[in-house]
């Protein structure tokens, strides 16, 4: 049930699954490293930094975990290989946990605020459509309304895909189709929103890296036009990662939060990839909170974050 009990047995094993690979591939590395070594010693823990950079940890947050161990090291005298996954499980949860996120259990809205507003921006490609598609499922789910504004108007398949995401839970979608002005989505996406009361409005934006001033006008115009609104609009900005491209999440991570103020992360597909590492290294390089993570194609594989029950995930034998 992981650390605490706190995931349902589903969602634990839902989670368990999606980790699968990201942990065998650590793993099985790190069993050959200490193949016939008693103690950790510079070898070992110079092929535990080469096996976190290759899982996509990150070169920094790496560095930073290596040192923690060599400081135990150094501090036990001696370091029994026995003991290399407990003091690595510890050192990577609490890296996660020097990072702004709560642990949390479940899908939550703030109360003090209705519509709470999510802006969600990432590249293309990474499922950020079928993020929101997800969320919105999940708050239905809870008896929440909700409101999806299809903004990214540079992809008709973006504007379809919302819409049917709409058709398939029952939630209204505001769309003007393609080529049509972001902002103006947004702005309907909130009117909407706030005249029927709605708990919950996620509006999706176009991902355009290469055109980053665009991009950066783009998000100060759709901000803007929310705050007509709603003066503190919008309550959050939700940057989404594909997990499976490993660094170059990293860079869209760098990028997007150079082009608005990112306040969570969703790092998708993890399921699919030996990188899961790269929660690891996002989290403590950008000391955004990760707030859900996507570890396969149901609804209920979009799961809240936990920093507990990931690492009891990653390091379940």
């Amino acid at each position: 049930m992981g650390l605490f009990g706190i995931f349902s047995k589903e969602k634990k094993e839902s989670l368990d699954k999606g980790l699968e690979k990201t942990k065998d591939g650590f793993f099985s590395k790190l069993s050959r490293a200490v193949a016939g070594k008693s103690k950790v010693d510079d070898e070992i823990l110079d092929e535990l930094e080469e096996i976190l950079i290759t899982s996509d940890v990150g070169v920094e947050t790496t560095i930073k975990i290596i040192q923690r161990i060599e400081e135990r090291v150094a501090k036990d005298k001696y370091l029994n290989t026995t003991e290399l996954d407990r003091i690595l499980r510890e050192e990577i949860a609490e890296l996660l946990s020097e990072n702004n996120s709560e642990d949390l259990t479940e899908f939550t809205i703030p109360s003090n605020h209705k519509p709470h507003i999510i802006l969600v921006v990432g590249v293309n490609g990474v499922g950020k459509t079928t993020t929101i598609g997800k969320l919105a499922a999940q708050f239905k789910k809870q008896g929440k309304s909700v409101v999806l504004g299809a903004a990214d108007t540079f992809r008709a398949a973006a504007v379809d895909q919302l819409k049917l995401w709409g058709q398939r839970i029952d939630v209204p979608v505001i769309a003007h189709g393609m080529n049509t002005d972001p902002s103006a989505v947004a702005f309907d996406a909130v009117k909407k929103g706030v005249e029927m009361g709605a708990d919950l409005v996620i509006v999706d934006t176009a991902g355009r890296l290469h055109t980053k001033v665009n991009l950066m006008n783009e998000l100060t115009k759709i901000k803007r036009v929310m705050q007509k609104f709603i003066p503190e609009a919008p309550h959050e900005i939700l940057l989404v990662l594909d997990g499976s491209t490993g660094q170059n999440a990293f860079m869209q991570a760098k990028e997007f939060t150079k082009a608005t103020e990112v306040t969570a992360l969703a790092i998708t597909k993890l399921d699919g990839t030996a990188k899961g590492g790269v929660v690891i290294g996002i989290s403590d390089q950008f000391k955004i909170p990760v707030k859900y993570i996507g570890v396969g194609e149901k609804v209920g594989d979009l799961q809240v974050f936990n920093k507990a029950e990931f690492v009891d995930s990653l390091f379940k034998k």
